[in-house]
């Protein structure tokens, strides 16, 4: 597809109703890409015209999210609430054209004309009442009733579009009824606002979801209505969970800024929304750089994306080691400070260094890192008599004799004095490392010993173990 016959502009517009979920940051990531790609802008939109379920938390959270995300927009956020005036002009030159009218009938009498039409087996709709026609006698105006203002839609041909996702997609007119574009109060309506937004915003692509399907013909309409260039559409599938179920909170967090609380990288959450739903070719893992170059929306796919949490472990993890260490210990280090722990109070490159092999998550490692830098607790007695029989104590004296006049204390020397006693008791690695482990961090289970008496320091370590000799 080529994108030179208008410049490329996109938006974003989530309602801001709740936070921003994994679905409308894929559509976000996809929309920003597209602008990218092509060299065009990314507008930010905020459609806070339901009034009783947006906050001002909500437009927070969008804003938070798409900053943790660096998804930042070319120009905006445009606020919906604060174009009322241009709506309101915009509704009066249709009325003033015809392509909109009053429409004086009461929502009980809407219903009721619903329901005739269901009996009959019919779509049910609104049936016209007041919509005016050539020869038309139109009902006296009710005295009592505020009006509101419906799109005078057309009733033959059809609408249709190519799909930049789905392909030809097309609506017969007739099944459209005339859609209400302000209420009662004057306060214009959904899809109403978007048209004028799209139009005066001069967007060029439209990327959603494929929920807003049902509402593109009737858009178009209204577009054709006011003479406005209609941007291209893209409606991509929806998210389901790991059940094959639409993604809810059941299958976990759906909030975007959740997972940064759980530790996860932003880059890493990139790379893999991207390929929720895109794809180029078997490339699993890209910079963010990358996507930008590839990204196509013929590569969109038609079918529904699974989220798979372990996959998104699997590219996080992966993420982690391609960090900078003191990138990742500027990450790390919050983290550790909300456990109670002193990330300065060690070599935190290092230690992040022996534990990212084994982390997936920020939240795992600032969980390791206490073992160098957070409050120290001994072995209780159940492990001490476990682990430290009078075999072991033996071996953790004359490790301790010799400890304290190595010459140079880090890892090298650390694992060739081990190797040295293992051979001269005659015992296998399990019987020396398991009690410097209880005794030295009162766990069972650590990285590779040497590496984790390197890091601890040796006035730490011979303290600690002396503290063990003489209980």
């Amino acid at each position: 597809m080529t994108a030179a016959k208008r410049p490329v502009r996109t938006r974003f517009a989530p309602s801001p109703t709740g936070y921003l979920h994994l679905g409308g940051a894929r559509t976000a990531l996809f929309s920003w890409a597209f602008a990218r790609h092509y060299g065009g802008t990314f507008v930010l939109r905020i459609e806070d015209t339901d009034l009783e379920r947006s906050t001002p938390q909500a437009v927070q959270a969008i804003l938070d999210g798409m900053q943790w995300l660096d998804l930042l927009p070319d120009e905006g956020p445009f606020y919906q609430m604060q174009r009322m005036e241009r709506y309101r002009q915009v509704i009066a030159g249709m009325l003033a054209q015809g392509t909109a009218y009053h429409c004086y009938s009461t929502p009980a009498e809407v219903e009721a004309m619903r329901e005739r039409a269901r009996a009959i087996g019919a779509k049910p709709r609104y049936d016209g009442t007041w919509r005016p026609e050539p020869g038309k006698t139109l009902p006296p105006i009710p005295a009592d009733v505020a009006p509101v203002v419906r799109f005078r839609c057309p009733q033959d041909g059809v609408t249709s579009w190519d799909d930049l996702v789905k392909g030809p997609i097309s609506f017969d007119n007739s099944e459209l009824d005339d859609l209400v574009i302000a209420r009662p109060d004057g306060t214009p309506t959904y899809n109403f606002c978007v048209v004028v937004d799209d139009w005066d915003m001069q967007i060029s692509h439209v990327i959603r979801g494929d929920d807003h399907v049902n509402n593109t013909p009737r858009q178009i309409n209204i577009l054709r209505a006011l003479g406005a260039e209609l941007p291209q559409y893209g409606h991509v599938p929806m998210i389901l969970g790991p059940d094959g179920e639409k993604l809810s909170k059941r299958h976990g967090a759906v909030s975007v800024i959740e997972y940064d609380r759980l530790g996860y990288l932003p880059e890493a959450m990139v790379n893999y929304l991207a390929r929720l739903g895109w794809s180029h070719g078997n490339d699993e893992r890209f910079t963010r750089q990358q996507f930008v170059e590839w990204f196509d929306p013929r590569h969109l796919s038609r079918s529904a994306a699974q989220w798979d949490p372990k996959k998104l472990n699997w590219v996080n993890a992966h993420a982690l080691r391609e960090l900078d260490l003191a990138d990742l210990a500027r990450r790390v280090a919050p983290r550790i400070q909300q456990r109670g722990g002193q990330p300065d109070a060690t070599d935190l490159p290092a230690v992040l260094a022996l534990l990212r092999d084994r982390s997936e998550t920020l939240e795992d490692l600032a969980e390791g890192c206490l073992l160098f830098c957070g409050p120290y607790t001994p072995a209780d007695d159940a492990l001490r008599a476990e682990t430290l029989d009078t075999a072991a104590l033996a071996l953790l004296r004359d490790f301790s004799i010799q400890a304290h006049g190595l010459a140079t204390w880090d890892e090298a020397a650390l694992d060739a004095l081990i190797k040295a006693l293992l051979k001269a008791h005659g015992v296998k690695m399990p019987k020396l490392a398991i009690p410097l482990r209880v005794a030295v961090t009162g766990r069972k289970h650590t990285p590779s010993i040497a590496a984790v008496l390197a890091l601890l320091g040796r006035d730490t370590v011979l303290q600690r173990l002396d503290a063990t000799l003489a209980a």
